[in-house]
């Protein structure tokens, strides 16, 4: 799509169009249109992330608890965001063997008790291994230090999903 197609969508168009970027989280799209019109994708992407920035902790909580776990079965089958099961599955977390299944899984309950909140990765460019590793690596933090590590991920996810969705020109 191009910049000046975004610009021109009214309220209704754009939340449609975008209202799924950040996990169903619309008012995330909502609050981004308040920056119209653009003056290029990066200020699109810019007021995308400032929107989840400028989130009270509270509702930004709830957003980080509404992200899809990673390499869960029933996450890639259910009601995810096209974009998350393209970026799972392009990492390789559709095709874990048992044993990384089992890993995955025990690791994803591990982290969600600790946290109250899923393991969140911008998956795009890594391996299933990869992957592993973060999670292992992650899993023995602080809260704060995964709140804020969850947020700057987020942030990556989204600027990778606009810039798929919108001409760089």
């Amino acid at each position: 799509m191009k910049l000046s197609e975004v610009n021109a969508l009214s309220a209704t168009g754009f939340s449609a169009e975008f209202g799924a970027i950040a996990e169903h989280n619309s008012w995330v799209a909502e609050r981004a249109a308040k920056a119209r019109p653009y003056a290029d994708r990066s200020a699109m992407i810019r007021a995308f992330q400032q929107a989840i920035l400028d989130a009270t902790p509270t509702e930004r909580l709830e957003f980080l608890r509404g992200h899809p776990d990673l390499a869960c079965r029933a996450a890639m089958a259910g009601d995810m965001t096209q974009e998350s099961k393209s970026e799972k599955a392009g990492a390789g977390l559709g095709q874990l063997t048992s044993e990384e299944f089992a890993r995955f899984t025990t690791l994803n309950e591990a982290y969600r008790a600790r946290f109250e909140m899923p393991f969140i990765l911008a998956v795009r460019g890594a391996t299933k291994h990869q992957i592993l590793a973060a999670f292992e690596n992650r899993v023995g933090g602080t809260l704060d230090e995964e709140l804020l590590t969850a947020t700057a991920q987020v942030l990556r996810i989204v600027r990778f999903r606009l810039e798929d969705r919108v001409d760089a020109g």
